[in-house]
């Protein structure tokens, strides 16, 4: 089996197998994989990412085929990380989203990754972010991510992307009520599918009007798109909308501060699973735990007092270093 010193450069040197074991390793939390990702690190930074979301049914995995082929087109590489639901009884993703895009599954210059959810809330699999360096690292020039199909509170796919698609369709019943409340602040670009629908002008409209009511004071005002992924129309009108958003964001600080704060996410996301995994296993090897459970059900004990004995260590650090930290 190739080591991951083989494996990462492998990849770099264009290994679409070497790529493939690499995710994968990413994706299982495999021996080797925190290793491969810090020597991709200092590679990655090129790609743009689009994040395509929405309610299920709304044409994600057709328009992110259409958009593809369109980026093709103009010579652009494609790296997509679709983010199926979760087999119930494998694990693993259902694989809806690459059968949909069997069209462009050939193409040399394009690589598709589907990725189970695994649980996880926000339409976006754990893995993700990773994939997405891997695939920055091995020189796609745009990585799509598409969500298993959106919520309200779900929008971690902000966090996630440059520019952020966000798609409804006219019939769902109350399509805004699917939209509003954190939702609606995470569009960059509105994207109404399915357009030769009864509504579709209605529901363009009411979108329009949410976004005079948005407070935000962002000069980019998100355009809306009407789209018939199906028969590719929009499509090239949609592609040039997020390339001129890219050069929206790249001509001020906009692409910088955006990749700022996902860093900083990032760092603490990582700080927190670190120290969470050592608490787990101390856990798992104190044999007083189970004893320290049963008081805390029959009220002898609480269990805000044991957490903050557990997480001491961190609080003393903290104290130390208040206390001790230069100032400017």
């Amino acid at each position: 089996m190739a080591s991951t010193n083989d494996l990462v450069r492998e990849a770099l040197s264009g290994s679409v197998r070497a790529l493939a074991k690499l995710i994968t390793m990413v994706e299982n939390e495999m021996p080797g994989a925190v290793e491969a990702l810090q020597q991709l690190y200092p590679q990655t930074g090129h790609a743009y990412i689009i994040g395509i979301t929405g309610p299920p049914g709304s044409g994600k995995s057709t328009l992110t085929d259409k958009v593809t082929k369109e980026l093709r087109k103009k010579n652009y590489t494609v790296g997509i990380v679709a983010v199926d639901p979760t087999s119930p009884f494998t694990g693993g993703a259902l694989l809806g989203d690459r059968l949909r895009m069997q069209d462009i599954t050939g193409d040399e210059g394009v690589f598709v990754r589907s990725m189970a959810t695994r649980g996880t809330l926000g339409g976006l699999s754990k893995a993700t972010a990773d994939t997405i360096k891997i695939l920055d690292a091995f020189g796609k020039d745009f990585i799509l991510i598409e969500t298993v199909g959106v919520g309200q509170d779900e929008v971690d796919i902000v966090k996630t992307a440059d520019s952020t698609l966000l798609i409804s369709v006219p019939g769902l019943g109350d399509e805004i009520q699917a939209l509003k409340a954190g939702i609606m602040e995470i569009g960059d670009i509105f994207v109404v599918n399915k357009a030769d629908r009864k509504g579709a002008d209605r529901l363009v409209t009411e979108l329009s009007l949410m976004l005079d009511l948005s407070p935000s004071t962002s000069p980019w005002r998100a355009p809306i798109i009407k789209t018939v992924a199906t028969m590719g129309e929009g499509i090239a009108e949609l592609t040039e909308k997020i390339l001129e958003h890219r050069q929206f964001l790249q001509s001020g600080k906009g692409l910088l501060n955006k990749r700022n704060e996902r860093a900083r996410g990032e760092i603490i996301n990582l700080i927190e699973q670190e120290i969470s995994r050592y608490i787990h296993k101390m856990l798992k090897y104190d044999l007083s735990f189970d004893e320290v459970i049963e008081q805390v059900v029959a009220r002898k004990k609480d269990p805000y007092s044991y957490a903050q004995k557990v997480t001491e260590p961190f609080a003393k650090y903290y104290q130390i270093y208040k206390v001790d930290k230069p100032k400017n």
